[in-house]
């Protein structure tokens, strides 16, 4: 792996399956009594959030302390950002504090990159979501979760699978990074969306846009909802919420549609009810809580392989020896 992680287009397949597999032994770590390791202990992870987060902030949180390392939690909201502070000078302050990572969230595209590439930084640094641009491990840990529901699970890709995308293609950093990754791993995808929230250029991106919901339906083996980013649109894309669940919602109806073994996934939070309906959302195929757990241990793995990646993850520990009684 590189020294950082800005997009999912920087991981090759073994990469991303080397990703994929230590967060398998992450997992594992999680049925533990003592959930922890002491793999990262004496590093410093440092969160850096420019923009709200609940899932993303808690899951990088949970990861770095589940691998002994100290974390710092730095919010824009109350700090010397709120006073006009640079990025730069912010980066240089957490440099002077010994920061060996920095995982940053940024309303800006390209904030991650500028952060990894300015010289500001030594140690690695961890894209959480910049902008409308990608969040590299959203995708891996989606890809996770298929790859757990649908193949082998350990050592396997995606290969063959069909993946079908949905929503608000265009403020999407998740559907950006998944296209890039699930192909990267084998998967075809689709893009299902209104021609106003389909970005300019998609053309080129390695998979196929569909306008209607309902014809790829029986041929998804995994259907990703997206959540409708009204926070970001200046202009009516839809006519209604309701014209919008109407064509582009997935209900009962419509995952009935879907083959027996197919999963509904969201990378959350959800708008019930507009992309997705309390039926669905609730129902054993949707994947969207199995996802929040998935990203923990994808998470661990990440920071795992950047910061320490030398030696084995997790340390075999012997079974106790049992006295067996021998018939006299």
């Amino acid at each position: 792996m590189k020294r950082h992680l800005i997009s999912a287009g920087d991981l090759t397949r073994d990469d991303a399956v080397l990703i994929l597999d230590t967060a398998e032994e992450m997992a594992r770590v999680a049925d533990r009594p003592v959930k922890k390791l002491p793999t990262l202990r004496g590093r410093t992870v440092v969160n850096l959030f420019f923009e709200d987060s609940t899932r993303t902030r808690i899951s990088f949180e949970a990861a770095a302390k589940r691998l002994s390392a100290d974390v710092i939690n730095f919010s824009a909201k109350g700090s010397s950002v709120s006073k006009g502070e640079s990025l730069k000078d912010t980066a240089l302050t957490l440099e002077a504090m010994g920061a060996d990572a920095v995982v940053i969230r940024h309303h800006d595209s390209g904030a991650p990159h500028r952060l990894a590439t300015s010289g500001w930084i030594g140690g690695s640094v961890v894209n959480a979501g910049d902008g409308t641009h990608e969040h590299p491990t959203q995708a891996l840990l989606d890809a996770f979760t298929m790859r757990r529901r649908l193949t082998g699970g350990e050592g396997h890709d995606l290969s063959g699978r069909r993946v079908t995308l949905v929503g608000d293609i265009l403020h999407s950093r998740v559907a950006r990074s998944n296209v890039r990754l699930l192909s990267t791993l084998g998967a075809h995808v689709t893009l299902v969306a209104p021609p106003t929230l389909v970005p300019v250029g998609v053309e080129a991106w390695p998979c196929e846009v569909s306008y209607a919901l309902d014809p790829v339906l029986a041929t998804s083996d995994a259907v990703m909802m997206l959540r409708v980013q009204r926070e970001r649109m200046k202009a009516a894309y839809f006519p209604t919420e309701r014209e919008y669940a109407r064509r582009y919602g997935l209900d009962g109806e419509r995952m009935a549609r879907m083959p027996e073994h197919a999963v509904v996934m969201h990378p959350g939070p959800m708008n019930r009810g507009m992309e997705i309906t309390a039926e669905v959302a609730d129902s054993p195929r949707c994947t969207a809580v199995e996802q929040v757990t998935n990203g923990v241990s994808i998470r661990m793995a990440v920071l795992y392989l950047l910061l320490g990646g030398s030696e084995p993850a997790v340390t075999t520990v012997p079974a106790a020896r049992t006295e067996e009684s021998n018939p006299s």
